[in-house]
């Protein structure tokens, strides 16, 4: 739990922060960019899931979310041998989960904004990074732990 509520509590205040500030604009208004021809900053207002997926499913997204966020939770609470890898990556996914089912609830979408333009892929936010990196981050240590606890038993 030292690992997991800072970082959770930094990643969720980073991703409403961000998210707030580009919600000021109107949907479709392009921020910044592109840079450099990879990445442009443009507000989108997302119903749905990633590449149009479940669209308008905003709140059983958000439920979806919020219990992927109580497993977590849960796991890192009671496993008595998670390492700090499983942490960092459950306080990431936990974060990620958390900012984005607060604007599921609160503004009926999802604020995404990092929109790649050199390659076809959705529009996203901090709070997906902290989901993406820290589903990658969790199994790693997973597997790493696993791996670890194999040779040991040896």
């Amino acid at each position: 739990m030292a690992l997991f509520v800072p970082v959770a509590v930094v990643w969720v205040m980073l991703d409403l922060a961000v998210k707030a500030w580009f919600n000021q604009f109107p949907a479709g208004t392009v921020v910044v960019g592109p840079l450099a021809g990879l990445v442009r900053f443009r507000v989108a207002h997302n119903t749905g899931g990633a590449w149009g997926m479940f669209g308008d499913a905003t709140i059983v997204l958000g439920v979806l979310s919020l219990a992927v966020c109580a497993g977590l939770l849960g796991y890192v609470l009671l496993s008595r041998r998670a390492t700090a890898g499983e942490a960092l990556g459950a306080a990431l996914v936990f974060a990620g989960g958390l900012g984005n089912a607060v604007d599921r609830f609160t503004l009926g979408y999802v604020v995404d904004f990092i929109d790649p333009v050199f390659i076809d892929f959705p529009t996203f936010n901090v709070a997906d990074i902290g989901v993406t990196c820290g589903f990658v981050i969790f199994f790693a240590a997973l597997f790493l732990r696993a791996h670890r606890e194999e040779a040991e038993a040896r």
